[in-house]
């Protein structure tokens, strides 16, 4: 009796071909081994498809320092050599656009991955997050100990006859890991390792159990959303969006998910459950607000969107700041952290006078000053110094800069500032600058959001990048329906079918009119990104002339130096 076949596999469970995968091969040679404190001073690449070479990448850097004799004894890079070549922060971008959509490989991939990602934050670069293979790990997994006592570069560039010599210069040991790739995926090839996703599944590290469960992602589409990962009991595990969801959600199945929380997880998950969205933007959003509903333990953000910190004025004959976590109209925020706003309450005490002792007061006081009273830091309310009347400017001046109509309590803390640097009291400046730069963010981020929550109903669209369109409905800060146009689809009618279709949307108390500040702030990045266009509005769009944007040049001189290693 004949065995049953197994089903054939699609194209599309079979991955990415490893023959049409684009692969870049690189090395870099540093100052030494420490991301933190040492530097790049040699990128070599080179970009290999089918194996055939598409291009190269080489160069030198400039490490801004003197490097160590043991490693110029190394590489044989001198400080002469160097001298002239470019700085890392011109070299990066060039980089990072050639290597952009390609697999990454690297000997001893954690070394050099580590120096790019240290490189992209130091010089303000979102990481790209490549597919990584490591050459080391995979020599291990398929070479035996006879056959490869070591997996030193040299010692497989010998053991595969690699045309060229690793000599600890960076585009020469690329191009030999280039043949010891090559020779490695012959190796895995013949026991029928022939995509991509079959390749990162090969490497060490994958349990059979990871393996097996590869099967959960079958049934999710190759379409923009939001999945689900739950565990026995039908809780949710884990919540995260993809631009692909079958592809991403196989990711976790594969050596290329390397986080230990999240392979424990996958151990645990027993479903994965898909939400299909129209676009990233609604991916985003739909994403905020299943982690507030379910809160899964294996996520790290953004479980309580209502977790942000405000500072308002509170309800008495003389107002005080207080830091809360339920806004009311008028109050300043949102701020991450109680610590973030107690900064900025520190800064609007010194620009406007207003009371930093936390008792209530009344109309009438007969206590005794404090020691601030003294300093001249307090009009003392609490000791019958200052009457209801005389008080009010303060308050008067908070809420004016808070709304956007006066900005007289910024200039009064640069003034400050500048006194506090020419009389030599530098410590005391930089503690002023450092509250003046959260006190002015504070501000920029929530007058803009604000606006945005005041709209009762926007709409926007955006290319979708195949002549087709994205669509957003926002009302109150809240996205209230997405939806796209394909390409040859009138858009016009897509609209009015999204915007009669649209949540409604009750305004609330607060600044942001009861949105989750998270939802408003993704909303307004989608909204800000370049290429976005204003379908219709309820009303203009607008924020105050007096808005905190325009210390936004302030902000940029104000950057603290970055410590030299």
């Amino acid at each position: 009796m004949s065995r049953p076949r197994s089903p054939q596999l699609s194209f599309d469970e079979l991955g990415t071909p490893l023959r049409t995968t684009t692969f870049v091969v690189f090395d870099l040679e540093t100052t030494g081994g420490s991301r933190e404190s040492d530097t790049i001073t040699e990128i070599g690449a080179v970009k290999v498809r089918g194996g055939e070479v598409l291009g190269e990448f080489a160069t030198l850097v400039d490490p801004g320092r003197g490097i160590p004799p043991d490693v110029v004894a190394l590489t044989g890079i001198t400080n002469a050599m160097v001298y002239s070549a470019p700085s890392l922060e011109r070299v990066l971008p060039a980089f990072l656009e050639f290597i952009g959509g390609a697999v990454l490989v690297a000997h001893n991939s954690g070394f050099d991955i580590g120096f790019l990602r240290s490189a992209c934050h130091r010089f303000g670069y979102a990481w790209p997050k490549p597919v990584v293979v490591c050459t080391v790990r995979l020599a291990r997994r398929v070479l035996s100990r006879e056959e490869a006592p070591t997996c030193r570069l040299s010692a497989l560039a010998e053991l595969f006859r690699a045309r060229v010599t690793p000599v600890h210069r960076a585009l020469p040991d690329a191009q030999a890991t280039v043949d010891v790739l090559h020779s490695l995926l012959e190796r895995v090839g013949s026991i029928g390792v022939q995509s991509l996703e079959e390749l990162l599944d090969y490497i060490p590290d994958v349990t059979p159990e990871q393996r097996r469960k590869r099967s959960l992602a079958e049934g999710l589409p190759s379409a923009p959303g939001v999945y689900l990962f739950r565990g026995p009991g039908d809780e949710v595990l884990y919540v995260g969006t993809a631009s692909d969801l079958r592809r991403r959600v196989r990711q976790y199945f594969t050596a290329s998910e390397t986080r230990r929380r999240l392979r424990e997880m996958v151990q645990l998950a027993v479903r994965v459950d898909s939400v299909g969205c129209a676009h990233p933007l609604e991916a985003e959003v739909r994403e905020l607000r299943l982690l507030a509903a379910h809160k899964p333990m294996y996520n790290r953000r953004s479980k309580n969107p209502r977790s942000a910190w405000w500072i308002t004025l509170t309800d008495e004959a003389f107002p005080r700041l207080s830091v809360v976590r339920v806004p009311r109209d008028g109050a300043l925020g949102p701020f991450r952290s109680p610590k973030l706003a107690g900064e900025a309450a520190l800064a609007l005490q010194d620009a406007t006078g207003i009371r930093p002792c936390t008792q209530r007061i009344p109309v009438r006081a007969h206590g005794k000053p404090c020691a601030l009273a003294e300093l001249g830091r307090c009009g003392a309310p609490c000791a019958g110094r200052q009457s209801v009347a005389e008080y009010r400017p303060s308050v008067e001046a908070i809420t004016l800069l808070v709304a956007g109509r006066r900005l007289d309590p910024l200039r009064h803390l640069a003034d400050r500032l500048s006194m506090l640097a020419e009389a030599g009291r530098y410590e005391d400046a930089v503690f002023s600058r450092d509250r003046m730069r959260t006190l002015i963010r504070a501000l920029d981020r929530g007058q803009r959001l604000a606006a945005l929550a005041a709209m009762a109903e926007l709409v926007a669209a955006r290319p979708d990048g195949d002549r087709g369109w994205q669509f957003a409905v926002v009302r109150h800060g809240r996205l209230a329906s997405a939806g796209v146009a394909r390409r040859g689809v009138p858009p016009m009618p897509v609209v009015e079918a999204l915007v009669a279709a649209a949540e409604t949307v009750r305004p609330g108390p607060g600044p942001l009119r009861g949105a989750p500040a998270e939802e408003v702030a993704a909303i307004l990045r989608w909204l800000d990104r370049p290429g976005t266009r204003m379908v219709r509005c309820s009303q203009p769009w607008t924020e105050p002339a007096q808005c905190a944007a325009s210390w936004r040049p302030w902000l940029e001189r104000a950057q603290p130096a970055r410590p030299v290693p």
